[in-house]
């Protein structure tokens, strides 16, 4: 089986095999008299794992699976394969935690204008300390003035504040409320943010699906390398 033989099934350059082979994703091919590359089934089947296994885990960790494999060290393989399920249910359990931190959310009020942290403080009865600790964090991130150098909060930023004092009343800790505000400050407001949830879910279960299908095409290539 040649190069070009094994690229047509799934669309790639004959470069693009070589460059799988030379990469450890393929096993070394054998030479002809003349220096030619000749492939077989076996190749194929590698070919065909690698593709499945690379819309699931990404193309690096992809790779580093099926170099194991071919180096005969298959408990690494399955490992890696552990390490990058164990990294969904954590980006699921994050997508679950902002969809509870949501529905606890009491409605944020619109903003205008910009405001002060003496003043901020006071409106939600906390700290200035408190504010400040969160820009330490990011949670909010207030411009400075260019002649006071006093923070100044914008609409969006008060809108940030309420929403991490809302869920710091609701018990949620720093590190759950950074997400959300990344999503909701990303997406542009609370309102926008389900279609991003959706499609963060979308994702998630898209990237699941091709981890049961990367499975399948690995244990046929496993199947296949046995004596």
């Amino acid at each position: 089986m040649r190069a070009v033989d094994l690229a047509r099934e799934h669309g790639l350059s004959t470069q693009a095999v070589r460059n799988y082979e030379e990469a450890g994703i393929l096993p070394a091919a054998e030479r002809t008299a003349h220096g030619y590359r000749t492939y077989t089934p076996l190749h194929a089947q590698a070919l065909r794992a690698f593709l499945a296994l690379a819309p699931a885990h990404g193309h690096q960790t992809a790779t580093s699976i099926m170099r194991a494999v071919n180096r005969d060290a298959t408990e690494d393989a399955l490992r890696l394969i552990d390490e990058s399920h164990g990294q969904l249910l954590d980006d699921r359990r994050t997508l679950h935690a902002v969809e509870a931190a949501l529905r606890d959310l009491a409605p944020v009020p619109q903003e205008r204008g910009d405001t002060f942290i003496g003043p901020l403080a006071r409106r939600l009865g906390i700290r200035p300390a408190t504010l400040r600790k969160w820009e330490k964090t990011g949670l909010v991130r207030p411009r400075r003035d260019p002649q006071t150098g006093y923070r100044v909060y914008s609409a969006a930023d008060v809108r940030d504040v309420r929403l991490a004092h809302q869920l710091r009343r609701g018990g949620y800790l720093l590190e759950q409320i950074a997400p959300l505000i990344a999503q909701v400050r990303s997406a542009g407001g609370v309102a926008p943010l389900e279609s991003t949830l959706r499609d963060w879910q979308a994702r998630l279960s898209s990237r699941g699906r091709a981890m049961v299908k990367g499975a399948a095409a690995l244990d046929a290539y496993l199947r296949a390398r046995e004596p």
